[in-house]
């Protein structure tokens, strides 16, 4: 006969409660088999309580409470109860975060929109359409402001089958919602939703360990923009700004490569000034030997070559770009002036180096004002050497002054022409919409008896002005005859912004075609297609070496790209902004573009690592319509509707200031030099929505009373001009 098996030491060993001493054996093949799991538990639960293991024995008798006889656990459905869960589980999630810690509760708050979105996706997949529609309308609401084009995307969807064919949900479904919160907030969350299972808080830790992929950094040790210090500024009116690295991936930070598999590895750029020509080179060396000739340099002052050769010496040789790649045609005597005359204007400049013991530098802000428009312009410019400015209207023709008063002539006036320093240029057959001068510099006349001339020759004007227009044109105009020269064929829409290349010959365009593209002067046809908004391409900027542009859009975009110009394609690409782009401007050094929106916000960026290094607030929301930097990069300057000029320190600030609440105001509010309201909005205590936050990165603010300011311009000895229009 076969040995029978020992009988079960589990079935043995048991105290009353678990069956008693006559509880039968149970065996593999035994009919009670089935009840085995139950008593193994109920065995582990009491040795558990007799060592006082509290929260490791509360914590199996809840995983035990939800098993089959089997001991394998039982599926279930928070759906099961009805579909309405999901809103009394984001109810609760919402409230749990507006009671946490200040401290933490910005991050949390980037935590609700993907929650809202996968409950939704979730509750129409499940079959529960009235509940998930009844879901989405109650709380779209606080996310319609920043996620606009997502939240009109998904409204459609009322089936399961509506699920396969909608873009922006397959998106959310396939790809992990990529988030950064510091370890505190992120146990604080999954303690709480473990602590509230029952009442859905697993539904939202499902969603969380399967659609987020949330990194956890240590916030108290970490520098920079992840610092504890950073989380308190964002107490101050940031809770709404996502970080430059949230969101669906597809990219890596800065990279302008969309493909999920792509190298964290990004585009080697070419960062330095374009180098010079030999000839070029030559000519400018020997016309400063001769005006160091003639005026000696006074006191510590360094000679003109001196000067120029510091700035070559100080150009990376191994971070230019080819001048073989970027033709250019060959240099004049013309070029050679203005290259003299920039190597003296940066000798003699007023230095901007940064703030000295926390106060900024005093910048003084020269402002032309233009009545009597009727709110007819649209863009306004000034050329390069300071005689000239423009202003482009809605009544699609230009008109252009001087600003030395001096007559604008041309040779094929007649006779009885009546000289006026202002000029109007008729062709276009739309609004006007940009403007751009071409490059030139201020050279003061040819010196007389030995004296120097403190008037600046004709020659030193610029040649030409761009004009870009709804009409779906842009135009050349010639400043020595006052006609147009070409009209500019290509794009489809209106042309919102057209810049000319900072050595000439080239210029770039943007339209609402969602399209930028690259010309040269003497051709009709452009030389490049930029291609991969999705939206209009709303602004454009060029970077100091003249080898690549800059992009921004608007509308469901709201990124910035930078382009390669030789190769055509996109090298960064940077999102962040939860407004519309509305202006762009590259440092001087080259190294950081600086982006502003409608909402009043700018952001810094850095091109060599594609990261975001700080943002700036302060002007009312209406848009910040122009940007510009100084001579050392060591400053920034904005202008907007909101009727102000603002100065900006661009070094990170280690201090522990925060920002200040004032009221928005609109044009003509009176703010101190540190961008506090004076009067009445200095002491307002709440926070209503027209309220704005000033960051301590602000130096000061020059309000005007009624004229929203388009167009800010450092010039090379670091002046600042300013334009607007008066509008009672």
């Amino acid at each position: 006969m076969a040995q029978q098996p020992p009988p079960s030491r589990t079935a043995s060993v048991g105290p009353p409660s678990a069956g008693g001493m006559n509880a039968p054996a149970t065996t593999p093949g035994g009919g009670q088999g089935q009840n085995s799991n139950q008593n193994l538990n109920q065995i582990v639960l009491e040795y558990l309580s007799k060592k006082g293991y509290s929260r490791t024995e509360a914590m199996l008798r809840k995983e035990s409470a939800n098993t089959d006889a089997n001991g394998q656990p039982i599926p279930s459905r928070v759906e099961d109860t009805g579909g309405k869960m999901y809103s009394s589980t984001f109810n609760l999630v919402q409230n749990w975060i507006e009671s946490s810690l200040d401290i933490y509760k910005p991050e949390l708050k980037r935590l609700l929109w993907p929650i809202f979105v996968h409950s939704f996706l979730n509750l129409i997949g499940d079959f529960y359409p009235r509940d998930g529609q009844e879901f989405f309308t109650t709380f779209r609401e606080p996310f319609e402001a920043e996620h606009e084009d997502d939240v009109r995307a998904l409204a459609p969807i009322h089936e399961p089958e509506h699920l396969q064919q909608n873009n922006i949900a397959q998106l959310y479904r396939n790809n992990k919602y990529r988030l950064t919160m510091s370890h505190m907030a992120y146990t604080s969350l999954v303690m709480f939703l473990e602590q509230h299972e029952r009442e859905g808080g697993m539904v939202v830790l499902h969603i969380v360990q399967n659609f987020l992929d949330v990194r956890t950094v240590d916030r108290q040790t970490a520098g920079g923009q992840k610092g504890l210090q950073r989380l308190l500024a964002e107490r101050n009116g940031e809770q709404d700004a996502p970080a430059e690295d949230e969101g669906i991936p597809g990219h890596n930070p800065g990279s302008a490569n969309m493909d999920r598999n792509a190298p964290t590895v990004l585009s080697k750029l070419s960062l330095g000034p374009m180098p010079m020509e030999a000839d070029l080179m030559e000519d400018v060396k020997a016309e400063l030997q001769d005006h160091d000739s003639t005026h000696p340099p006074a006191g510590a002052q360094n000679t003109l070559v001196d000067e120029f050769e510091q700035r070559i010496k100080r150009e990376p040789m191994d971070d230019v770009p080819s001048r073989d790649l970027l033709p250019f045609p060959p240099s004049t005597a013309r070029d050679v002036a203005m290259e003299v005359q920039k190597v003296k204007e940066n000798r003699d400049r007023f230095r901007i180096e940064g703030r000295t013991g926390g106060v900024g530098p005093g910048i003084s802000v020269t402002m032309f004002t233009f009545h009597n428009t009727f709110d007819s312009i649209n863009c306004i410019e000034f050329s390069g050497d300071n005689s000239l400015v423009a202003a482009g209207t809605a009544e699609s023709y230009i008109r252009v002054w001087s600003l030395d008063n001096r007559a604008l002539t041309s040779p094929t006036d007649p006779p009885s022409y009546q000289y006026s320093s202002s000029r109007r240029l008729v062709g276009h057959s739309g609004p006007v919409y940009a403007l751009s001068f071409s490059p030139s510099v201020a050279i003061p006349e040819p010196a007389t008896n030995g004296h120097s001339s403190n008037t600046t020759s004709p020659d030193s004007q610029p040649r030409y002005l761009l004009s870009s227009s709804a009409d779906t044109t842009i135009r050349l105009w010639s400043l020595d005859t006052w006609t147009n020269l070409v009209v500019y064929r290509a794009h489809q829409s209106p042309v919102w912004d057209v810049r000319f290349c900072p050595h000439g010959h080239y210029f770039v365009s943007s339209s609402a075609d969602r399209t930028a593209r690259l010309w040269s002067t003497p051709q009709i046809a452009p030389l490049r297609l930029f291609v991969g908004h999705d939206s209009d391409v709303e602004t454009v900027a060029w970077h100091p070496n003249g080898a690549y542009i800059f992009t921004a859009s608007g509308g469901g975009d709201r990124t910035v790209r930078m382009w390669d110009i030789v190769r055509g394609s996109a090298v960064r690409m940077f999102t962040g902004h939860t407004g519309n782009i509305t202006a762009l401007a590259c440092s001087p050094s080259g190294h950081v573009i600086a982006s502003a929106d409608d909402r009043g916000e700018i952001i810094l960026w850095s091109l060599p690592t594609g990261r975001l290094i700080k943002r700036m607030r302060g002007h009312g929301r209406g848009g910040i319509w122009s940007l510009d930097w100084s001579v050392e990069s060591s400053v920034l300057v904005s202008g907007g509707a909101d009727g102000t000029v603002r100065v900006w320190d661009v070094q990170e600030n280690k201090e522990s200031q925060q920002g200040k609440v004032v009221g928005e105001g609109g044009a003509g509010t009176k703010i101190d030099g540190t961008g506090g309201a004076v009067g009445g909005a200095a002491v307002a205590k709440s926070k209503a929505k027209k309220d704005v936050v000033v960051s301590p990165d602000q130096i000061s603010a020059f309000p005007t009373k009624k004229s929203p300011v388009y167009k800010v311009r450092f010039t090379q000895m670091n002046l600042v001009m300013a334009a607007g229009a008066y509008l009672p």
